[in-house]
């Protein structure tokens, strides 16, 4: 073991000692059962849709016992930090409400901060010079090319690779050869000292999965990154030990791809002294492709990124209902309120990966969006489109009763209400043709979407109907004309007639109405063509009929 003079000349010299840490953190006072739990976004990388239900997973676990959830950002791979991914988490946990009740997001917020690994630097340092100074780890200089040398004669053996034991060349070194190595300038890391024996097993108990047995971890691993950083930050293995017992976490929620991890934590927690915390490994988010499941992906599934459904503008509520329901299946079969007051309960969580299926999703996002005001539909609209599209927001504020009255055709008072939203970014799509801003008119006679009518019956169709129109009266009332426009022109009245002689007719009644209606909504298919042009008034109705007609 190094002398402690050796060791504290490794770091600097006004860092607190473990004792004074400890009383900057004390335990939490909250109420027997509260759980602590935290979520830690790397900004390596934007938010992955995954990222997101292990945050709702965290917060929602953390409330419903009166606990705690802590946000905090884990940038200690500050050489692949991605520009601008602090600005996307924030987005992304203001957008889908899971804001922390402690972190730096929206602003510095609690008392066990900082809340970026970056500003926790002196911390990690201080714990690290502690195990130093007990024996428990000590510096290692050993280079890329060293360490390459020890893992290929290790494969030549078939011994299982890795820096441990007799293959830990600076594991037992004496206080004169890491002085001299000191002297020369070389650049070190810090090791934590394992037992180093290998093959022993280990078990826990995971909060979700109950008994778990793995391989014990026998690698001195690397604890504090090397020295010729500027700033001395630790590995992801640290610092969550030190970060989880100073900020009192008592249960961590993260992806099974860390379960082999949990070796290595609980031998840190147990070297550090800490009480070893809990932990509830969730099966990873799950795509269909074929015939078989794969790990949804960042790099190839847009539907990874926490963007993907901002962007589309998917309601809030229904995508929290969505994830709840992936977390315990039982919820997905409650109505959307009371799913989202229904604490999620871990023992109701799969061990197989969650499909995350964006046509579903969309199912449930245009029933919710069915159920809403008016109002509360165009202010979701609005909201939206301010960030991805601004020409909607003009037409919304110049148009707000048309606006209002077209979201209401086949909407209010109907057993069965349309559902042409699944998502606000679908607002265009469904309901531009309301609006002489966004409506391109139709001016070709020939335009396939007249089917295989005649262009020139086409054109009169559509100026006899301008010339004749009649805006009053009910539904009935109102359609009669486009019988009798139909049978001015030539049009069987049904389809059995029309099937008796197809030579004797140029198409049928509702090929007549389809001049109309394409003429009017520029679509085949379309809300009911009486509300829609009460939406529109008679004076736009005769307008786009003649432009039909050049």
């Amino acid at each position: 073991m190094l002398d402690r003079a050796l060791v504290d000349g490794l770091f600097p010299a006004d860092l607190p000692e473990p004792a004074e840490l400890e009383e900057r953190y004390p335990p939490r006072e909250l109420a027997e059962g509260a759980l602590v739990t935290r979520f830690g976004p790397s900004p390596t990388g934007f938010v992955h849709v995954g990222g997101l239900y292990t945050a709702m997973v965290s917060r929602d676990l953390a409330h419903s016992t009166g606990g705690v959830y802590v946000l905090r950002i884990e940038d200690t791979d500050q050489s692949r930090e991605v520009e601008g991914a602090d600005a996307q988490f924030r987005r992304a946990f203001e957008a889908f409400d899971l804001m922390p009740d402690e972190g730096d997001i929206p602003a510095p917020s609690g008392a066990y901060g900082p809340y970026h690994q970056s500003a926790r630097a002196a911390i990690y340092q201080a714990y690290v010079r502690e195990l130093m100074r007990e024996g428990k780890a000590y510096p290692c200089f050993a280079t890329k090319e060293e360490l390459a040398e020890i893992s290929d004669a290790q494969r030549t053996l078939k011994l299982p690779t890795g820096y441990y034991g007799r293959w830990a060349p600076w594991r037992d070194a004496s206080a004169e050869d890491v002085a001299a190595a000191l002297d020369a300038g070389k650049p070190w890391v810090a090791r934590f000292r394992s037992l180093g024996l290998v093959g022993e097993r280990f078990a826990f108990t995971d909060r979700l999965r109950g008994r778990v047995e793995a391989e014990d971890n026998h690698n001195d691993v690397v604890i504090l990154k090397t020295s010729e950083n500027p700033v001395r930050l630790p590995t992801y293995h640290f610092a969550h030990a030190v970060d989880d017992h100073l900020m009192r976490t008592n249960l961590v929620v993260r992806t099974e791809e860390w379960l082999s991890s949990v070796p290595v934590h609980r031998q840190l927690f147990a070297a550090l002294g800490f009480d070893p915390v809990d932990y509830a490994h969730l099966a990873p988010l799950m795509k269909q492709e074929g015939g078989s499941k794969r790990k949804l992906s960042k790099r190839k599934d847009p539907e990874a990124s926490v963007d993907f459904y901002l962007e589309a503008g998917f309601p809030v509520p229904a995508v929290q209902y969505y994830l709840r329901g992936l977390a315990n299946p039982r919820l997905a079969e409650m109505p959307l309120a009371e799913a989202l007051a229904t604490p999620l309960r871990l023992d109701e969580f799969g061990l197989a990966g969650p499909l995350v299926d964006t046509v579903k999703l969309s199912d449930i996002s245009a029933d919710h969006i069915a159920t809403l005001p008016g109002p509360d539909v165009l202010a979701g609209v609005r909201t939206w489109a301010a960030e991805y599209d601004p020409e909607i927001v003009k037409v919304l504020d110049a148009n707000p009763e048309l606006a209002l009255a077209a979201i209401d055709v086949e909407r209010v008072g109907v057993e069965n209400p349309r559902k042409d939203l699944a998502k606000w970014s679908d607002f265009r799509d469904a309901y531009g043709f309301f609006f002489p801003e966004l409506f391109t008119d139709v001016t070709d006679p020939a335009d396939e979407r007249f089917g295989e009518l005649d262009p020139s019956l086409v054109r009169t169709v559509a100026a006899d109907l301008a010339d004749t129109y009649t805006h009053e009266g009910d539904q009935p009332t109102w359609f009669q004309q486009i019988r009798d426009l139909a049978a001015r022109h030539g049009f069987a009245p049904n389809p059995k007639t029309y099937k008796k002689d197809p030579d004797a007719y140029p198409g049928m009644l509702r090929d007549a109405a389809n001049v109309a209606r394409v003429a009017i909504t520029g679509a085949q298919r379309s809300p009911d063509l009486y509300e829609v042009t009460r939406a529109l008034g008679a004076d736009e109705v005769v307008r786009r009929l003649r432009a039909v007609t050049g």
